[in-house]
């Protein structure tokens, strides 16, 4: 059996997240990949992404298997042309990002809201129960 170390931030998906940073953007088709937070209330689990530009009616969440995925476009108007840029670092297009939920949370329960481009989700956690002790009853033969 071998260990494996751990890591309390340790996440999933952050080694293709990592081979994603350091692929040229020419070459991906599947949009932005927009950052997340995820951090945790006493009795919740909280997950934040920046969104500018996003129009949240058109954003789509959506939970399978304990994955929590973020998808939508974000659109930036402008009336400048492409070429009259001397840089451009402002994006707009799709997007798509998707995180593993913390075990224990509510899935049905979570509310999203979106406030100054953050969207942000909130999932209750699970009641865990006190501790519970179960009585051993000892039998005794009779000779």
């Amino acid at each position: 059996m071998s260990l494996i170390k751990w890591s309390p931030f340790f996440e999933p998906f952050d080694a293709m997240d990592e081979f994603f940073k350091n692929v040229p953007s020419g070459s991906r088709s599947q949009g932005l990949v927009p950052a997340i937070d995820v951090y945790d209330k006493h009795d919740s689990v909280i997950i934040e992404t920046a969104l500018p530009g996003a129009d949240p009616s058109k954003v789509q969440l959506s939970i399978e298997n304990d994955v929590l995925s973020i998808s939508g476009s974000s659109e930036r108007k402008t009336e400048v042309d492409e070429k009259d840029y001397y840089r451009k670092e402002i994006r707009s297009g799709s997007f798509m990002r998707q995180v593993s939920l913390p075990p224990g949370v509510k899935e049905g329960d979570a509310k999203a809201s979106f406030k100054d481009g953050i969207l942000t989700i909130t999932f209750p956690k699970s009641q865990t129960g006190s501790p519970k002790s179960i009585k051993i009853d000892v039998h005794h033969e009779n000779n």
